[in-house]
């Protein structure tokens, strides 16, 4: 029988793993099942903390204390920074990596779905890995993905895991009106988002839902800082995806993301600036309506521009005074940036981003917002002032056609091991 994946008896006995196992175990089982059938010396996963900039290992020990690590009931966290190793080469490029480490080789395979690079799968075996065994653990890796996708919907452990910094209540609010993944990979198109907070939340989220032939984007930015700005945030972007779930047009988004501003005011003069989006799958035309944002900037050919666009009213401010949207074409090849201000303003005015974007122009999306987070946070940080936000999406045209993928993740696609 030709393997496609793990073997269908493989991943039968995942499939049972994950069933009998608690939600919290569940990873382990997988873990425990993938290195039996491997014949491995140990086996773990480490999955990507919410900076982008380190893995975490998740451990549950019934008693004592690592040093350093964060601990909740018998699980302890521990923190892994990016410095250049194997484990974060492995994840930034997408490729399985086999390192010799005495008289065993440590096999490091991405456990990444649609481009969303959720951690690492680590095992050790006796001998060195055949090019067929390296391509069983990159498709095991591939499966565990789907284990934590499904599984972390259960329980809180992977997102406490995950919190390398504790978190306020207006971040707690912002964090959940924010997307599952922040990076989405189709035929047509690689799409990434990111957030910096500020020391005091400022409100800013993106969003973004794929449909047959459409693709809904968003970028906002609500006025002022804390609970407040957050309950504003809440209150545009429900409003948007309400009319978006109906089947509304881009105009009756917008309309409905003012009206529920207007009718639910959370403080005087509280308002949301934001560009929301749709682009069309199918021919790369993207309709967009501008409410009072910092305009797109546009990466074509090298040269990177801002994109003119018609200002309309913020949300939340006119109750009468309708919408008006414009056309960007889209070229294959083309990136396209969403930002906030927070990425423009102040200090992070330094930043020159026009510059660093065309300089940047060959990071997958997923890694361009790291890299520009790591630099806002250089030039104007390390509390922001305002909220720094993110949303790029390349373009590339063929909608309908065969995605090709390993693991995951488009190999054509990925950064080099060594980029940003």
């Amino acid at each position: 029988m030709a393997e496609s994946g793990m073997s269908s008896v493989d991943l039968n006995a995942v499939l049972l793993a994950v069933e009998k196992a608690a939600p919290v175990e569940a990873v382990e089982a997988v873990t425990r099942t993938i290195g039996l059938s491997l014949d491995a010396l140990w086996v773990s996963f480490l999955v990507a903390d919410m900076s982008g900039r380190a893995l975490v290992r998740l451990v549950h020990v019934p008693i004592g204390d690592v040093p350093g690590a964060r601990r909740q009931d018998e699980d302890i966290a521990i923190v892994l920074p990016f410095d250049g190793g194997p484990q974060e080469q492995a994840l930034r490029a997408q490729q399985v990596l086999v390192e010799q480490t005495g008289d065993h080789f440590v096999v490091r395979a991405p456990v990444t779905q649609r481009g969303e690079a959720i951690g690492l799968l680590e095992l050790a075996l006796p001998t060195a890995p055949t090019p067929a065994i390296v391509q069983r653990v990159s498709r095991a890796g591939h499966t565990l993905a789907f284990v934590v996708i499904a599984n972390r919907r259960h329980t809180d452990l992977f997102e406490w895991g995950q919190r390398t910094t504790p978190f306020t209540l207006a971040a707690e609010i912002q964090r959940r009106l924010l997307p599952a993944s922040f990076t989405c990979e189709a035929d047509s198109f690689t799409l990434a988002a990111w957030l910096e907070p500020a020391a005091s939340i400022g409100g800013d989220t993106f969003d973004y839902s794929l449909a047959r032939d459409l693709l809904h984007l968003s970028i906002t930015d609500a006025v002022g800082h804390g609970v407040h700005s957050a309950l504003t945030a809440t209150l545009c972007v429900s409003g948007l995806r309400n009319a978006r779930r109906r089947g509304g047009t881009l105009l009756e988004q917008a309309q409905a993301a003012n009206q529920a501003l207007i009718d639910n005011p959370q403080e005087k003069s509280a308002f949301v600036t934001g560009l929301i989006g749709r682009l069309d799958l199918r021919t790369g035309v993207l309709a967009v309506v501008n409410a009072g944002h910092p305009v797109p900037l546009l990466v074509r050919n090298g040269a990177a521009l801002p994109v003119a666009l018609p200002v309309n009213r913020p949300f939340g401010v006119l109750r009468e005074k309708t919408y008006r949207a414009t056309q960007v074409e889209l070229r294959p090849g083309d990136r396209l940036v969403l930002l906030t201000d927070g990425m423009l303003e102040r200090a992070a005015a330094a930043l020159d981003l026009l510059s660093r974007l065309q300089h940047l122009s060959g990071l997958h999306p997923r890694e361009l917002v790291r890299v520009l987070g790591d630099l806002v946070l250089d030039v104007a940080g390390p509390a922001l002032p305002d909220d720094a936000c993110l949303l790029v999406v390349d373009w590339h045209g063929g909608h309908g056609d065969t995605r090709h993928t390993s693991g995951g993740a488009d190999p054509d696609r990925a950064s080099t091991p060594h980029d940003g």
